[in-house]
């Protein structure tokens, strides 16, 4: 089922949205007392990187991305996350990495699976890139061990 959703004030500022949402999204807003509705009140992290700045571009990272790819049966999380970190470390981006390497421990993968995955990934994508992945992973997973 499809439906519209309009909201005429999100966090004190004007609201409009009239795009179609699927049953999962519109699932997950909730009612206010009111009678109207909201969406969750925690803001993503593209909305806390960059959504002051590029809304747009936030709003396609949550719903498309995040909302629709991630979400699609065929592969599972896990699987996703494995093409994914392998993608960056092809086209070497760090940044990014660091970001899917914790979604990808918290989808599933180990460690060790994550850093035979660049050890492989030298041959295909080049040694500078596997040795950048290699030394973001070793800092990513320090942090999240600290951190647990």
């Amino acid at each position: 089922m499809t439906h519209f959703a309009i909201a005429e004030q999100l966090n004190g500022k004007a609201v409009e949205w009239m795009e179609k949402v699927r049953d999962e999204q519109y699932n997950t807003l909730s009612s206010t007392p009111g009678g109207g509705i909201t969406m969750s009140k925690e803001p993503s992290a593209a909305q806390k990187m960059i959504g002051d700045f590029t809304p747009k571009l936030v709003e396609l990272t949550d719903n498309v991305l995040f909302g629709d790819v991630w979400e699609r049966q065929e592969l599972s999380k896990r699987d996703r996350s494995l093409v994914t970190v392998a993608a960056l470390i092809a086209m070497n981006r760090p940044e990014q990495l660091r970001v899917h390497l914790d979604k990808a421990l918290d989808n599933g993968l180990k460690k060790e699976e994550l850093i035979e995955a660049i050890t492989h990934l030298a041959l295909y994508s080049g040694w500078p890139n596997a040795m950048t992945a290699m030394m973001t992973a070793k800092e990513q997973f320090a942090k999240k061990d600290a951190s647990n």
